[in-house]
C-alpha cells in the first residue's frame, strides 16, 4: 500500500515516529549484527533484500496512490531474524521512496504498517508455534511458513486499507473500502509463497535460515543398524 495517499494529522504521524523509534532502538540493541560481518550472511541479507525490493516492485495500481503488492515480510523473519528483517523492509522502503518520490511524512506510518506490524505477527505466530505445538518440521512449515504470512499480510493490508479509506481523498478512499476483503486473497497469496519458499529452503539450504535448526525441528538422528 502506498500511504503517500494518505495525509495523516500531526498527532497519528508523532505516534507512529514514536512507536518507530523504540522498534528502531530494540532493533538496534538485540540484532545479531555479526551475521552481517559474516560473507555467507551478508550475501543472505543482501540477496533477501533485492529479492523483496523486485517483489514491492510487481504491484498492479488499481488507483492513483492505491496499490497492493506481497509483502515478503514473513520470509524476511523466518530467514533473518525479526531484526534483521525490519533493517532489510527499512532499507527497501527507504529505496522505494527515494524512487516514487514519497514523502518524507508518510514513512513512520508506512514503516509502522508494513514493515513492524507484518514482522512483529510473523515472529509472534513463531515463538507460539514454537511453545504450544510438537517440534516437527511440518509444524514449522504449516504455523511459521503458512499460516504466520497469511496472518501479517492480512492485518497489515487491512490496517493499510482501513488508514486509506479514513484520511485518503473521496475517490481513493471508496477504492480502498473496496480493497479491504481482497485483503484475504492476498494473505493466502502471500502464505502459499512464503510456505513454497521457506519449503525449499529448509530442505536445501538450511543453513540461511536463521530460526531454523536441524536439532530442534527433526531431531537427532539415529545411527543406522550396518554403521
Amino acid at each position: 500500500m502506498n500511504l503517500s495517499a494518505a495525509p495523516l494529522p500531526a498527532a497519528w504521524q508523532w505516534c507512529a515516529a514514536l512507536v518507530l523509534l523504540l522498534a528502531g532502538a530494540w532493533m538496534w540493541r538485540t540484532a545479531p549484527w555479526r551475521r552481517l560481518l559474516d560473507n555467507s550472511g551478508s550475501h543472505v541479507f543482501l540477496g533477501a533484500c533485492a529479492i523483496t525490493y523486485v517483489l514491492w516492485r510487481l504491484q498492479p495500481e488499481a488507483l492513483r496512490g492505491l496499490d497492493f503488492h506481497l509483502l515478503g515480510a514473513s520470509a524476511l523473519t523466518l530467514v533473518l531474524g525479526p531484526q534483521l528483517a525490519l533493517l532489510g523492509l527499512s532499507a527497501v522502503m527507504a529505496a522505494l521512496a527515494f524512487a516514487h518520490g514519497w514523502p518524507l511524512s508518510a514513512l513512520p506510518a508506512s514503516l509502522l504498517l508494513l514493515a513492524v506490524l507484518p514482522v512483529a505477527l510473523s515472529a509472534a505466530v513463531l515463538r507460539a508455534s514454537e511453545r504450544l505445538l510438537p517440534r516437527n518440521l511440518f509444524v514449522y512449515l504449516f504455523a511459521a511458513a503458512f499460516l504466520g504470512p497469511a496472518v501479517a499480510m492480512t492485518a497489515s493490508g487491512a490496517a493499510a486499507s482501513a488508514l486509506l479509506a479514513a484520511y485518503a481523498a473521496p475517490h481513493t478512499a471508496l477504492m480502498a473500502e473496496q480493497f479491504l476483503p481482497y485483503c484475504l486473497l492476498l494473505g493466502f497469496a502471500e502464505a502459499t509463497l512464503t510456505g513454497m519458499v521457506m519449503t525449499l529452503l529448509v530442505v536445501y539450504r538450511p543453513a540461511w535460515v536463521s530460526t531454523f535448526s536441524d536439532e530442534r525441528y527433526l531431531g537427532p538422528r539415529e545411527a543406522l543398524p550396518w554403521r
